[in-house]
């Protein structure tokens, strides 16, 4: 993607009420997602152009994230690590008013729920993949997650 193009994007979902746009075009995905003031873009190319939106990629990365060079780097976090297995919103309970399947200090045993992801109107439960005690749970309820991103800490 031309980097005009690309910084023209950024401009239009930062001035807008638009919070998230995607778009693929045949040499690769753009994704910008606005986090508080400024845009946050994700770029994936093609494995043919990879050079090209590597370096349109850095510019606008460069461009777009003041804002997260301020931040302090994450803690390592220890022990074992549960991770989102798709894409979608994560909720720690099955309904709005019913009791949360695990929260900070529960003893959970593998196989157990742990949460349920929503993705594609269908409610997928997460289980454990481990004994152990929940430690820290790290997405906040009703926020989406990524394929991979850590959703618990069991010790």
């Amino acid at each position: 993607m031309d980097l005009r193009k690309l910084k023209t994007l950024i401009d239009l979902v930062s001035e807008s009420n638009v919070s998230e746009l995607e778009i693929t075009e045949a040499d690769g995905k753009v994704r910008i997602v606005k986090a508080g003031a400024a845009p946050v873009v994700m770029m994936q190319a093609a494995p043919q152009a990879a050079p090209v939106a590597a370096a349109a990629a850095a510019p606008a990365a460069a461009e777009a994230a003041p804002a997260a060079a301020a931040a302090p780097a994450p803690a390592v976090e220890t022990g074992h690590v549960v991770t989102s297995p798709m894409v979608g919103t994560f909720y720690r309970a099955s309904s709005p008013g019913a009791k949360a399947f695990a929260e900070v200090g529960d003893t959970v045993k593998a196989g157990q729920a742990v949460c349920i992801i929503e993705a594609m109107k269908i409610m997928n439960e997460i289980e454990a993949d481990k004994d152990g005690v929940i430690s820290k749970i790290l997405v906040e309820n009703g926020k989406p997650v990524e394929y991979g991103q850590p959703l618990f800490i069991i010790e």
